[in-house]
């Protein structure tokens, strides 16, 4: 059995991947920008519904990851409301002008969301540096990565998370994700040693969780 989370772009997924047994759900809005941050009252109402843990995803737009002022700002708003609703969990990550990992700031959010742990999204597979990145990450104060290993998917990415599995020796999770399904999953587990994955459990090219899928995912 894997443990999964799964990552849910609108309320429907949210509970079939809940009803199919994920671990963790990934809650997001905006599929087509690769997630951003999800309203308030939908956020709300699926914390009524569903009790299994929530990381919330803080990220105000599409594109890259280096956000201007009044975008930090909004980040730190979103977070601060939604730790009111009772969530598990933030998913963020701020790059500067150089692609690296900007710790002032990502530390700051860090901070603002204790004591509820925070997961680097992808944003790492974009950070230059494998090992530095990986330091830098765990200096801020998240408790999980997620990530491809620095490559457009985890089969490409497979000798880099790896790495990464050994380096971070249980001081950060590595949660691999990026194209994982359950066609690949044992193979990437036996290849990396990970414990924890990440899927959008979408199997048609749509917005919604096949619930198959996510019962595949567990049960490899």
């Amino acid at each position: 059995m894997s443990k999964i989370e799964i990552a849910c772009f609108n309320p429907e997924s949210t509970i079939i991947a809940f009803e199919n047994g994920a671990n963790r759900i990934e809650l997001c809005a905006g599929l087509s920008e690769g997630g951003t941050t999800p309203d308030f009252q939908s956020t709300k109402d699926l914390r009524e519904k569903i009790n299994i843990p929530i990381f919330v995803m803080i990220r105000p737009r599409g594109g890259d990851f280096t956000y201007s002022d009044a975008e930090f700002e909004q980040m730190k708003k979103d977070i601060t409301a939604l730790k009111s609703l009772n969530v598990d969990g933030f998913v963020f990550g701020i790059l500067d002008e150089n692609d690296e990992v900007n710790v002032e700031q990502n530390k700051t959010l860090v901070e603002l969301a204790s004591p509820l742990p925070c997961t680097f999204h992808r944003a790492f597979d974009r950070a230059k540096g494998l090992e530095e990145s990986l330091e830098k990450v765990i200096d801020c104060g998240f408790t999980t990565i997620l990530t491809s290993g620095q490559k457009p998917n985890v089969s490409e990415g497979k000798e880099n998370l790896k790495k990464l599995v050994a380096l971070s020796n249980g001081r950060i999770e590595i949660l691999v994700g990026g194209g994982l399904r359950s066609s690949n999953i044992e193979d990437i587990r036996e290849a990396t040693k990970a414990d924890y994955f990440h899927s959008s459990a979408i199997t048609d090219g749509g917005a919604f969780v096949n619930p198959d899928e996510v019962v595949a995912l567990k049960n490899k």
